[in-house]
């Protein structure tokens, strides 16, 4: 069977059915195809089933990519407060959590609907459980043979995502794809990952469940929010920001006290001398954590007994305390990918690809990384946005 199509979206996740949406809406004939059993699945387990959609706080400077102006026409073009107006329009009750992070007061599949019914309000098709066996380019338009059916458009948009989390399916297609058409891909590894310790740091692997707020620091860039110890190692928010930035063989500093002043363990000697070291950071961190790091500090008694030196000493290691993990948990535990299609490939307007005209890659496929807390959704839905302009201009 042969199908015309004027795009043929691979990927029916965020970006893909964003597009999808949005194209038909503009009047082009979009068919969107999926390999895994339905749409959505990576939505479906964000935020914890409720899908956290988006942030207030969406800027250029919290994506991660080689070229770090890239996503600036995109994400000035479609805004966070864009998509909020298409979820008011659906009657989607939503809330803020912290740091701007916006999420759907019931299911995420409140968002995946919401964009099946777009996509069909524009007469596009999205197709599930199609397997892909063969894309080829040839006399301007593309052809997409799949198990069932061939497809053909003068448009093809590369919309599978990165690698991480292959249980729900992810795969590297995207970047395999893109080499075919000669594109250069920024090696890809795990973003928004657990990071695991070991040798020295394999005593902090005692203090699994047990979490602080820090301000953890790789590199330039520094986040506080909580830090989780794992059994394998250090986990959440904080860490999956951090790990981002991370790569092998670098240090990871945590200051565990960033509400504290320089000088708050002398302060502490001068109001109760009888107490302990331990007990002071008992008193400002949990039992657990603090019996650990007085331990591995290898400094306690009584705090008139010791120096202001040696306390200024422990503040310093408090406040920037160096772990170097040995890895990563991958992309089994990784919510998004770092690298993908070199945006020296894409027009930043488009997200038409330089070398192959009517070739796009957007969403995740992109070297182009969010921050934790919605940013990838709003980078997954302001480059399908973008993307689609173009197709309907074409």
């Amino acid at each position: 069977m042969h199908s015309d199509y004027d795009a043929i979206i691979l990927g029916a996740g965020a970006a893909g059915l964003m597009c999808a949406a949005e194209a038909g809406r503009l009047g082009a004939r979009v068919a969107v195809l999926e390999q895994a059993d339905q749409p959505g699945k990576k939505i479906l387990i964000s935020g914890g089933g409720r899908c956290n959609f988006t942030n207030l706080h969406t800027a250029p400077e919290r994506y991660l990519s080689a070229n770090a102006h890239f996503a600036k026409s995109a994400l000035s073009r479609y805004t966070p407060h864009d998509f909020i107006a298409l979820v008011d329009r659906y009657g989607i009750a939503w809330h803020e959590k912290t740091l701007g992070q916006l999420f759907c007061d019931g299911s995420a599949r409140q968002i995946v609907d919401m964009l099946l019914e777009e996509v069909a309000v524009g007469g596009g098709e999205v197709r599930c459980g199609e397997r892909i066996d063969d894309v080829a380019h040839a006399d301007d338009a593309f052809t997409v043979r799949t198990q069932t059916q061939t497809y053909r458009a003068p448009a093809l948009l590369i919309a599978t995502g990165g690698p991480s989390i292959p249980k729900l399916g992810a795969t590297g297609f995207a970047y395999d794809l893109a080499r075919r058409f000669g594109l250069k891909v920024v090696e890809p590894r795990p973003a928004l990952v657990p990071l695991t310790l070991s040798g020295e740091d394999l005593l902090f692997r005692e203090l699994s469940g047990v979490s602080a707020e820090v301000v953890a620091r790789c590199q330039n860039a520094a986040f506080r929010e909580a830090a989780l110890f794992t059994h394998r190692g250090l986990s959440g928010p904080a860490i999956l920001q951090v790990s981002s930035y991370w790569r092998p063989g670098q240090p990871v500093a945590i200051d565990f006290l960033p509400d504290r002043a320089a000088g708050w363990l002398i302060e502490a000697k001068r109001a109760a001398p009888t107490a302990t070291l331990r007990a002071a950071l008992r008193a400002a961190l949990p039992a657990r954590l603090a019996d650990t790091l007085t331990d591995r500090l290898a400094v306690d008694g009584v705090l008139s007994n010791l120096p202001d030196v040696a306390l200024q000493q422990v503040e310093a290691r408090l406040a920037d305390w160096r772990f170097v993990p040995n890895g990563s948990e991958g992309f089994a535990k990784a919510e998004v990918t770092v690298g993908g299609v070199s945006t020296a490939e894409l027009s930043s307007k488009t997200l038409e690809t330089k070398a192959v005209p009517g070739l796009y890659v957007i969403g995740e496929a992109v070297d182009v990384t969010g921050w934790l807390g919605g940013y990838n959704f709003q980078w997954a839905w302001a480059s399908g946005w973008a993307a689609a302009q173009a197709l309907a201009g074409r």
